[in-house]
């Protein structure tokens, strides 16, 4: 899994169990491999590409991928347990409205690389059903954490869902690490520990309304944001702000904080089970403390509980799930709730046999 914050390749050796349709899985080894400040620079440029240069990097890129994972296979001593390789890829064109979405890091070399089967392109066919492509994760929330009906996953874009007993409704809430990740830069750090940075500084009423007031957030669901939606829209209202590095890590807190208890509060305003109002928090802006106490703050009101899952399942979430849907495809059962807005469920997922037979 190779997410927008651009933090490095998520790789999860996931075993999973089906019995009478019921889903468990183990994570069994994991690691995070971190993109060299070059890599980084290739896909944050990708969008400016020409044809033959961006084949060129979908291929270099599918090359490292396939490296990483076969390094990985070996320092684990893993041959021969792995029976498939699940490959998210790193998005690069998000624009179902257009018909299209594009993930990068060439299936066909990892699978050449690895000698195992390979899946790929997991939001394609959703999108040319005239689904959204996102959020793919609800299929694999329905099925591996059934003792929770509302989930938040805080990545560079922070997404969440609601499994209802009338169906699923699931949408991009608002970018997320992101631009908390670009404001800590802005101070020579990688990302703000603990929310340190952002608990010191004051919200700015003018910064936090002019963030609020973007149209994407008056949109109805189904919905996504592609990558750029931060460069486009969001950074340059952080930008022309005159304020500390503090304050506008601060605002842009509170800001995610507002959109999710929207969300949430909407979604969950006509439930009365005790399940439906728990949500369980994920990914990496989940080791944000001070993110993750104004979250809980904004719920409460809503008579909403936020929990923080474990620390696995917080890093690696998104790979476990991946990995889920590649099972179903191949096993050929669908992978993609008619939550995105597309015409029915899928089977998505494009196949490649590294394995010689």
């Amino acid at each position: 899994m190779s997410g927008s914050s651009l933090d490095g390749l998520d790789i999860a050796f996931v075993s999973f169990e089906e019995i009478r349709g019921k889903w468990t899985f183990e994570l069994r080894q994991q690691k995070c491999v971190a993109y060299s400040d070059e890599w980084k620079k290739r896909l944050k440029d990708a969008v400016n590409l020409n044809a033959r240069d961006f084949m060129q990097l979908d291929h270099e890129l599918g090359v490292w991928m396939g490296s990483a994972v076969k390094e990985f296979i070996e320092n684990n001593a893993l041959d021969h347990q792995v029976q498939l390789i699940v490959n998210h890829g790193h998005t690069v064109f998000h624009e179902p409205e257009n018909g299209f979405t594009t993930q990068i890091g060439s299936g066909a070399a990892i699978a050449a690389i690895n000698s195992i089967n390979v899946i790929d392109q997991l939001r394609s066919l959703d999108v040319a059903l005239g689904g959204q492509g996102a959020p793919l994760v609800p299929m694999g929330e329905k099925l591996l954490f059934p003792d929770y009906n509302c989930f938040l996953n805080i990545g560079g874009i922070a997404n969440i869902s609601f499994h209802k007993t009338d169906g699923v409704q699931a949408f991009d809430v608002t970018v997320a690490n992101q631009a908390l990740n670009y404001l800590a830069a802005l101070n020579g750090s990688a990302y703000d520990k603990d929310g340190q940075c952002a608990a010191s500084g004051h919200i700015s009423t003018a910064l936090l309304t002019g963030l609020n007031k973007l149209a994407y957030f008056g949109q109805p669901a189904p919905k996504s944001l592609a990558n750029q939606f931060f460069t486009s829209s969001i950074q340059p209202l952080l930008d022309n702000a005159e304020l500390s590095v503090a304050d506008k890590l601060c605002t842009f807190t509170a800001h995610i904080a507002a959109q999710i208890a929207y969300a949430a509060g909407a979604a969950l305003a006509e439930s009365a089970a005790e399940q439906e109002k728990k949500i369980l928090i994920t990914g990496g802006g989940a080791h944000n403390r001070f993110l993750v106490q104004r979250i809980q703050a904004a719920l409460a009101p809503h008579g909403i509980q936020a929990d923080v899952a474990e620390t696995a399942v917080i890093d690696y979430k998104e790979a476990i799930i991946m990995g889920l849907l590649g099972v179903l495809r191949w096993r050929e059962e669908n992978t993609v709730l008619e939550n995105t807005g597309a015409s029915r469920a899928s089977i998505g997922g494009a196949v490649w046999i590294g394995q010689p037979y």
